[in-house]
């Protein structure tokens, strides 16, 4: 009988220690990733307590969050670690959508321009710019949990399970290939976006160039290093009526020059090597995927196709103006690149009658406005153009009141960010007598028959 006692408290001992290790399994969390202005940050962690609580259960001191970066391009791959500030704990759902009751726990999480224990990016500039990193994160519990079976204490979890970026996973990815009979063999990465409202009237295309910091073979990345996925937000849509967006990206550098660079005489000798080039190797490459994206998706009205891009992508901008004038019913460069004392009469002659909007801003100190942008604006408007307009800040600033200093000013963000704005929509200026803003003005251009 004693026997038969020991081995039945045996089993139950065995079992509630398998039970035990399974409600361990269960605490997990999952990540939410949001684009800002400035780039990515983890916003909320979401953790699986295993068991049904309330919001009355918890508050925002239940638990603490740690968290450590890590560049694994780095040789000492380690950047920081450091404790997350919570500002709000709710009951949810998996991916962090506020319940009544639930076994999920959401952490919102301080973010911000001038943080950067909040960022799942990394830029290294000469490891290809901005990259996902490595980010772990160790959630511990302070406060016990009493709940209607019992008491959940001592919860410590390092387990990632999903990461969410729901901006970014509007995107389908891609690639596309091209032999250049010059340059080569080229592939080329892209993300592009399909407008959920379709009807039988055809859209525009918005097409955005990344800049020098985004390129690589993971088009996520000039997603996420920027805010280009604004154009797929509702606000930007809606201007458009719904638009495609397509976002290509470089291996390396839209300023990578072409190998024919040294064949234009009117050019010195060291263009190109140093750091300002006339041509670029991916100029054929980027125009067949932009083509054949076009070709591949009938929903996109040809007459109404945009391109844009900041400091490399706005050089390339300009590049593609220059070499297919007749297929971009408007060019947005953003603190371009292109180098005005390389431009020929013929090129701006290109460029003349061609609707553009020229955005760059006074405190950019990494291609200066009197350099790049404001020369090309002001030659195209001696030379007669029409509709070609310039958006010159003084600098760059937040603007959703969000974010400000010690002394209540607005954030301010790098003079070269005037990309920020273009997101934004908050560019304007007077045309034909009312007040227009960038986008709402693209959205109205259509190539001339």
């Amino acid at each position: 009988m004693k026997k038969l006692i020991s081995f039945f408290i045996v089993l139950v001992l065995i079992f509630w220690g398998m039970a035990a290790v399974q409600a361990e399994s269960h605490n997990y969390y999952n990540r939410v990733d949001k684009v800002f202005d400035w780039g990515t940050s983890t916003t909320k962690v979401i953790i699986n307590l295993g068991e049904t609580i309330n919001n009355e259960m918890v508050d925002w001191n239940t638990f603490e969050v740690y968290v450590r970066r890590s560049d694994p391009r780095l040789e000492d791959s380690f950047l920081e670690e450091g404790q997350r500030k919570i500002e709000a704990a709710y009951v949810s759902d998996s991916k962090g959508e506020k319940l009544d009751s639930g076994e999920f726990l959401t952490l919102e999480l301080e973010v911000g321009p001038g943080l950067s224990l909040d960022s799942a990016l990394n830029y290294v500039s000469d490891q290809g710019g901005n990259n996902w990193i490595d980010v772990k994160y160790t959630i511990s519990q302070l406060k016990d949990i009493e709940t209607e079976t019992g008491t959940l204490s001592g919860i410590e979890i390092t387990e990632l399970n999903k990461i969410f970026r729901p901006q970014i996973e509007k995107f389908v990815t891609g690639s596309s290939f091209y032999n250049d009979s010059i340059n080569g063999e080229i592939d080329l990465t892209y993300a592009a976006y399909e407008p959920e409202v379709k009807d039988i009237t055809k859209k525009s295309l918005i097409v955005w160039l990344h800049g020098g910091g985004e390129g690589g073979t993971d088009p996520t990345i000039p997603l996420a290093a920027n805010k280009s996925v604004n154009f797929a937000s509702e606000e930007i849509q809606d201007i458009y009526d719904g638009a495609y967006v397509l976002v290509p990206q470089t291996p390396t550098r839209w300023m990578h020059p072409g190998a024919n660079e040294g064949d234009f005489e009117h050019l010195p000798p060291d263009s190109g090597e140093n750091g300002r080039p006339y041509t670029s190797k991916y100029t054929k490459a980027l125009m067949n995927l932009i083509d054949n994206y076009v070709k591949s998706n009938m929903g996109i009205d040809r007459d109404r196709i945009y391109v844009g891009g900041c400091s490399n992508g706005g050089f390339m901008t300009v590049r593609l103006g220059i070499d297919y004038p007749d297929y971009f019913a408007a060019l947005y460069p953003v603190c371009h690149g292109m180098t005005y004392e390389y431009l020929t009469d013929e090129d701006i002659n290109k460029l003349v009658d061609q609707n553009i909007w020229f955005v760059s801003a006074a405190t950019d100190s990494v291609l200066p406005a009197p350099s790049f942008t404001i020369p090309l604006y002001d030659r195209l408007i001696k030379e007669g153009a029409q509709n070609v307009h310039l958006s010159y800040p003084k600098r760059v600033i937040d603007t959703s009141g969000k974010y400000v200093t010690e002394n209540g000013k607005p954030y301010e963000y790098n003079g070269h960010w005037s990309w920020i704005y273009v997101y934004n929509n908050d560019l304007s200026n007077e045309i034909n007598g009312k007040n227009t803003y960038l986008q709402n003005w693209l959205s109205n251009q259509e190539l001339e028959e």
